[in-house]
């Protein structure tokens, strides 16, 4: 059986994070005034953290992911439960986000969250999108407004009688 944690820990500390990062960029919002850009790569940014966090289980698919699969029985064999085939291998990918648990029966599992990885591709192209959009912003295309023509001279004024 699956712990507990590995179960609803993610989403739980996804929110929690979210929550807790609310507070610094909703400060950072109303005292420095960003431009629109500037806040949603903060946004991606912050969305592709928190979906690779918890596409890892928060490191936990790192430091002991047998424990993802299954839980260990008394006798030190895994199994998913009782009477259940044995897990066989355990592989770990860590971009694109993937947790794959191999059982003797032939039998695959992803343990990686479903919206875990379109989160985590969806942010980073919002934040790459907007630093591009910020890049362009900043620096002047001077080359482009060299090769303008100068506009038309303003109309001749009417003239005007001496009083």
């Amino acid at each position: 059986m699956v712990s507990l944690f590995a179960f609803f820990g993610p989403p739980l500390i996804t929110v929690f994070l979210f929550a807790v990062g609310a507070v610094p960029y909703g400060l950072w919002v109303t005292r420095r005034k960003p431009s629109r850009p500037a806040r949603w790569a903060v946004l991606g940014g912050a969305a592709a953290i928190a979906a690779y966090g918890a596409g890892t289980v928060y490191g936990l698919a790192y430091t002991n992911p047998l424990d993802l699969c299954a839980g260990k029985t008394p006798d030190g064999v895994r199994r998913q439960s009782p009477g259940d085939s044995r897990l066989t291998s355990v592989h770990v990918g860590s971009f694109p986000l993937s947790v794959k648990c191999r059982w003797s029966s032939g039998y695959s599992t992803e343990m990686v969250w479903p919206w875990a990885s379109p989160l985590l591709y969806a942010g980073l192209a919002c934040s790459l999108v907007c630093c591009a959009l910020l890049l362009r912003d900043r620096y002047p295309r001077t080359a482009v407004t060299s090769r303008r023509t100068p506009p038309p001279p303003p109309p001749p004024r009417p003239p005007t009688s001496p009083r």
